[in-house]
């Protein structure tokens, strides 16, 4: 077999998927080589660019290295470069830095934004159609946010603090969603309040989410709305300028951030490379996303315009991509191959979009509709698939600790339980365990559980070894009377007992200023019984708290006192002092991983901050 060079431009969803199904094919023939040309070293998760945008995640979360995703695909060449022209006749790629010859040709160079020709946009607007846009936008709303929080003039403050998105498709409502979240904490960073900062949808059509059906797409604009989002529908925006928008009814919106979402075109330097485009300069292919006119080249992605029905191309998303890259890999393998290729046919498995974190809209083969929780679920599900289907755990396991694990202010559908920010979730099995011990020990004591002694019955078991001789002693000047309440005293927490041989205590006996201590706060036996009832029952009410999670620092710092409390009465084993550092670990904020401080501390900070230190203002009139 003669050798065989490919070269796939573009590290786009369409172009790693046409890439990966080629090196699987031939990643034992030497004979062919895979080259693939993208102006950056990473792929892009283009569909999470506003988590990015609106700063949910950190900015490498959709940045995926091609070296790592093609780590073990020998024949794959990754080559960082911008392609600058394409010669058909010579079968040439030239690039800034040098030229690539081909036998086949695989266009996967993607879409870029549409403004449709609408003054201003390019000037004034904002676009997320890359991982450059995203982090422009992020910066602009942070750093105007911040601006405008120490503008004194209303209408200035207001404008500024108004921001509109273009456009109500999957990009345009995700987007919004985002800001929806951040508002919160953009306000309290900079002391205004939330309600200050306007959400605009604008949008040219009737309807929003076109691609979604109506009911669908009716949850998604009810819950918008109940959230304060402002959507215009039948609103075409005709001008751009610095400080407002111009709409086609006359109407102005002062804003200092339009996101521009409207539309997307194929990427304009493919306008020079001498092939027969449609609409919106997508490049025209055959039903084997063969380039019109040309041999041996193949068009996919967003780049493509192939009519799957009359009138309607392959839509831009990321299940066409992979589809057309798999119909073009799978022709290029059957024409080394010499076998049948395969026409394309498009498998749309559904349609989900996201409106912040926590709540989206989806639809699964065209019946199976959910919202809420189960379609951000299914996102998430949907996402992690393509990281299986491109091969690469590693990418898949980070995608969970960007959206799962190092989310800030409970942005994701756990509300944050998950966090490594302020919650420690692996505790949480130690703090369960913990608490059930405690809790274990106070049943016995107060309920006669596994055999203990219930103190509702005629004795008492002494906290304190020592007391035994005071409290005897006390017994018998006072005639006997409190023999039948005092026994001998065990060790507090007796199930602790090795096999083969008595532990160790940690004090045969306590020191006398500890004696001495304790004979001033436990004069007799009365109070020796009263002081035991309550102690259990503390021991008791800190294992429930520990167990659900509240006020775990002080419930375990309280466990720590009674420890050293029971090692210095002599009733306390070696064996048990991991208890006390048990007890330090879960002071970490482990009752924020799903225990009651997720909800009571941030309630107690609130009305205690506002109790001491009043509102924060970001302006100050000589109050």
């Amino acid at each position: 077999m003669p050798e065989k060079n490919i070269v796939v431009i573009g590290a786009g969803y369409a172009g790693v998927a046409a890439t990966k199904k080629l090196a699987k094919k031939y990643k034992k023939n030497k004979d062919v080589t895979i080259t693939l040309i993208d102006r950056h070293s990473y792929h892009t998760m283009m569909t999470e660019l506003h988590e990015i945008a609106g700063a949910r995640v950190e900015p490498n979360a959709v940045q995926y290295d091609l070296q790592r995703l093609f780590c073990r695909l020998k024949n794959v060449k990754l080559v960082t470069d911008n392609v600058t022209d394409i010669n058909h006749d010579t079968k040439v790629v030239t690039t800034e830095q040098g030229s690539y010859s081909y036998d086949y040709l695989v266009l996967g160079m993607g879409g870029e934004p549409n403004d449709f020709g609408t003054p201003g946009v390019k000037d004034f607007g904002f676009t997320l159609w890359s991982w450059e846009d995203a982090m422009k936008l992020r910066t602009h709303i942070e750093e105007t946010v911040a601006k405008a929080a120490k503008i004194r003039d209303e209408a200035t403050r207001k404008a500024m603090l108004t921001f509109t998105v273009c456009g109500s498709g999957f990009t345009g409502i995700e987007m919004v969603g985002e800001l929806l979240e951040w508002k919160e904490r953009l306000a309290k960073d900079n002391k205004i309040s939330a309600e200050e900062i306007t959400l605009y949808v604008v949008e040219a059509a009737p309807t929003i989410l076109n691609m979604l059906d109506r009911n669908d797409a009716g949850k998604a604009e009810r819950y918008m709305t109940k959230k304060g989002i402002k959507i215009l529908t039948d609103s075409p925006i005709v001008e751009v300028k610095e400080d407002h928008i111009l709409l086609k009814s006359g109407e102005s919106i002062p804003t200092h951030t339009l996101i521009w979402t409207a539309g997307v075109r194929a990427n304009s330097d493919t306008a020079e490379f001498g092939m027969e485009a449609a609409r919106a300069g997508r490049l025209v292919a055959n039903q084997y996303m063969e380039a019109k006119d040309l041999k041996d080249v193949y068009v996919i992605g967003d780049l493509v315009y192939f009519e799957e029905f009359e009138n309607t191309p392959t839509p831009q998303i990321v299940q066409a991509a992979e589809c057309t890259a798999h119909t073009a890999a799978a022709n290029i393998i059957a024409e080394i191959d010499g076998t049948e290729k395969h026409e394309y046919k498009g498998n749309y498995q559904g349609f989900m979009v996201s409106i912040g974190s926590r709540y989206g809209v989806a639809c699964l083969f065209e019946k199976i509709h959910l919202s809420g929780f189960l379609a951000i679920l299914m996102k998430h599900i949907v996402n992690l698939k393509y990281f299986f289907d491109i091969r690469s755990g590693y990418y898949a396991f980070q995608y969970i600790m960007h959206e799962f694990f190092h989310i800030k202010d409970k942005r994701n559908i756990f509300r944050g339980h998950l966090s490594r920010y302020g919650n420690v979730l692996w505790s949480v099995p130690l703090r369960v365990f913990y608490g059930s011990m405690w809790l274990l020990e106070a049943g016995k004591k107060t309920f006669g559980w596994f055999g203990g002694e219930s103190w509702f019955g005629d004795s008492v078991k002494l906290p304190f070894a020592w007391l035994q001789e005071a409290t005897s002693g006390a017994s018998e000047a006072a005639g006997g009377a409190a023999d039948a309440v005092v026994e001998t005293a065990k060790p507090v927490f007796g199930f602790s007992y090795a096999y083969g041989e008595e532990p160790m205590m940690v004090f045969e006996k306590a020191p006398k200023w500890f004696e001495w201590m304790m004979e001033k706060m436990i004069p007799t036996p009365e109070v020796a019984l009263f002081f035991q009832k309550a102690m259990t029952i503390i021991e008791l009410l800190i294992a429930l708290a520990i167990i659900a999670g509240l006020f775990t620092w002080l419930s375990n710092a309280a466990t720590i006192a009674l420890v050293i409390s029971f090692a210095l009465s002599g009733m306390f084993y070696w064996v048990n002092i991991w208890f006390i550092f048990a007890a330090i670990a879960l002071m970490n904020g482990s009752g924020r991983a799903f225990g009651l401080d997720y909800y009571v501390i941030p309630w107690v900070q609130k009305v205690a901050g506002k109790w001491w230190y009043g509102t924060p203002k970001s302006l100050y009139d000589g109050k």
